[in-house]
């Protein structure tokens, strides 16, 4: 920690020419970083945070596999630029659970068999969580349609969105 009680990290950056220090909060903890103009969201947060939960995959935002909350609303993180996130707050899915305790929505997610290989699911629940936080009680049609920017190749969708209407079901929390 340095003297501003934020942590220090990705010190090849910093001392790397044209580095741009930005400040985040990432799951609820303050961040100063320095980062190169071209870096997005999605290098800073699994390359100098170690945050592997957003997936790298089609980095054109087509798939939703990097899905974070930035201010609770969703972005694609492999097009946002990191310095476009300064000042910002980031959810990533590591930032769901709490306490030791993975949210009801991540627990809907494995009862309901969602999870196939997993790879999109980070990405699905953070669509879902901005989906409950901003409509507790989604119809179907609204699920569907939160869930749109999200792929899924083992065909979960079901499921997925079965899981996301029981949690409705039970307050969107």
């Amino acid at each position: 920690m340095n003297v501003n009680g934020m942590d220090e990290v990705n010190e090849e950056a910093r001392g790397a020419q044209g580095a741009i220090p930005i400040r985040l909060a990432v799951n609820g903890r303050q961040r100063a970083l320095a980062v190169l103009p071209h870096h997005t969201l999605l290098d800073v947060l699994r390359d100098d945070l170690g945050l592997t939960g957003a997936k790298e995959c089609c980095l054109v935002g087509e798939c939703g596999a990097c899905t974070v909350l930035v201010d609770g609303r969703t972005v694609d993180a492999c097009l946002v630029l990191a310095v476009e996130a300064d000042g910002a707050e980031v959810l990533t899915v590591e930032g769901l659970a709490g306490h030791g305790r993975l949210s009801r929505l991540q627990e809907a997610f494995l009862e309901k068999g969602a999870a196939q290989c997993g790879f999109c699911i980070p990405g699905q629940l953070l669509s879902a969580q901005a989906l409950l936080d901003a409509n507790p009680h989604p119809t179907l049609p609204e699920v569907q349609e939160a869930m749109a920017g999200n792929l899924c190749r083992c065909a979960g969708y079901e499921q997925i969105t079965e899981a996301i209407l029981d949690v409705a079901a039970e307050g969107g929390r």
